[in-house]
C-alpha cells in the first residue's frame, strides 16, 4: 500500500475540484490528456501516450474518492481522502496495486511512489498558486 499526503493552504471544496476534475489535467506534469468516457470511467494517457483507465467506485463530496485502475502493467485501487483543518486541506491517498507482469513486479512499488510523490506536488504547486487563502 503506497501513500501520498500532504496540506494545502486551500479550502477542501477547491482541492476537492481540482483533483476530481478528470477533463483539467493542464496542472499534471505527468500527462498528456485525459479522455471521459461515461460519469464512471476516464482514460490518463501519459506523455508519452501510455493509457491507464479509471473505474469510480465511491464519490463522497469533499470527503472520499476511490477508484480502479488498470493498463497492461498494473491493476489496483486507489482512495483519495479529504479533511478539512483550520481552512487547510489533509489529503492522504493510498494506493494498492498488483503487477500484471511478473516482471514488473520488483519495479512497480518504486515506479508508484515517484508517481504519488508527483503527484502531490504537481496538485501543491498547482493549489499554492492558483488557491490560496488570503489570496
Amino acid at each position: 500500500m503506497l501513500l501520498g499526503c500532504g496540506v494545502f493552504s486551500a479550502d477542501v471544496q477547491s482541492v476537492w475540484k481540482v483533483v476530481t476534475d478528470v477533463r483539467n489535467c493542464g496542472w499534471r506534469s505527468d500527462l498528456s490528456r485525459t479522455e471521459v468516457l461515461n460519469e464512471k470511467q476516464f482514460v490518463e494517457y501519459t506523455k508519452d501516450n501510455y493509457p491507464t483507465t479509471f473505474t469510480i467506485t465511491v464519490t463522497e463530496p469533499c470527503k472520499r474518492w476511490a477508484f480502479d485502475m488498470e493498463n497492461s502493467n498494473m491493476k489496483g485501487h486507489w482512495t483519495g481522502v479529504f479533511t478539512e483543518k483550520d481552512g487547510q486541506t489533509e489529503i492522504d491517498f493510498t494506493e494498492e496495486v498488483t503487477a500484471a507482469k511478473w516482471i514488473m513486479k520488483p519495479f512497480v512499488r518504486a515506479f508508484l511512489k515517484k508517481q504519488q510523490e508527483l503527484y502531490v506536488s504537481d496538485l501543491k504547486k498547482y493549489c499554492d498558486m492558483n488557491l490560496t487563502n488570503g489570496d
